[in-house]
Formats: C-alpha cells, structure tokens, sequence
C-alpha cells in the first residue's frame, strides 16, 4: 500500500518516513529494531512494539522496542492473539485484552493489542505487535498505516530469515535484539 491510499495525513508522511528509516543504514535485523524504534516513539499510543518472525511453526521475537523485555520470544503458532494473526494470515485487533481468552499476558499495564501479519502473497514471513496502555487503543487508522509498514518490512523481515543462524536469524542460535529504552 503507498502513502496515497492512506487518507490520514499524519500517517501518509510516516509511511514516507518509514520508508526512509527502512532504507538508511545495515538492512535486515538493525532495519527492524530501527523501526520498533521509531514506531514507538513516533506514536504515544503504541508503548511496546515488536517484530516476530516465523520460523516453522514458531514465531521469534527478531527486534523490539518498550520499557522492558518480554518473555514472550517464541510463541508457538497455536498461542495468543500473534499466533491467531499468523495461522490466520490477518490483522487482529484486541481491543481489551484482560477479555480475551487468547491474549499471552506480557506486561500488566497492557490493555490493548494489535498484530499485523508481514506478507508476500499468501505467505506470512512475521508479524508486527503493538500492545498499548488504553483500552480500545487502535482503530481503522492504525491498522492501515500498520498493514503498509509490513509491506515495507518484506524485505529486511526476508534478509533476517535468510541469515545462516546465529548472524541475525533470530533462531535458536540467534539473538534477540531490542531497546528498553
């Protein structure tokens, strides 16, 4: 999706912007926890971003961005509201997640949660989630703007899986890259 279809200016400019963070610098992981980084302090309402990338049956955790870390770096394919995203290749969106049954509890001022599928063509490579301190936290605007960033990350989410492991894969050998800041 280009920055025209999305009728929000603010969000418009930040895809462009996106765009540009994507691009400057080392691709793959550093490209990811670049925009974890941007995400979160571009937009007050996302207070922890991260990036999961599917590997098997598993998603890993291959960059984020928050006050603190989460146990949360693998999550199986068949847990919480990331791996409902993956299995069903869609943006969901919990609204208040101390009322779903599917939410992996992270953080305990989390009271929201969005999670946008990174796809080419029908293949899910990863994931972007956003937990958020509101209820109710993100609307139609954010899942648009979100969906665009993960066209964006097609190709550093790509570079990530194809890196031999433990030189950025995220995998079993690799690390887990994120701010705490």
């Amino acid at each position: 999706m280009s920055p025209e279809n999305i009728p929000e200016p603010r969000y418009r400019e930040a895809l462009r912007e996106a765009a540009r963070i994507i691009s400057q610098g080392p691709p793959g992981a550093p490209a990811l926890e670049r925009i974890c980084s941007w995400l979160r302090r571009g937009f007050s309402h996302y207070s922890w971003v991260g990036i999961y990338l599917l590997e098997g049956r598993e998603l890993f955790l291959a960059a984020w961005d928050g006050e603190q870390a989460t146990e949360h770096t693998r999550i199986p394919l068949d847990r919480g509201i990331c791996g409902m995203a993956a299995r069903e290749r869609r943006t969901v969106t919990v609204d208040d997640v101390r009322s779903s049954s599917d939410y992996l509890a992270c953080f305990l001022d989390t009271r929201s949660e969005i999670v946008v599928p990174i796809r080419e063509g029908g293949e899910v490579l990863g994931e972007i989630d956003i937990d958020g301190k509101a209820v109710a936290a993100y609307d139609a605007s954010d899942r648009r703007f979100l969906e665009a960033i993960a066209v964006q990350l097609i190709p550093p989410a790509r570079a990530v899986l194809a890196a031999p492991p433990g030189r950025g894969s995220g995998g079993a050998s690799g690390s887990v890259r994120g701010s705490g800041t």
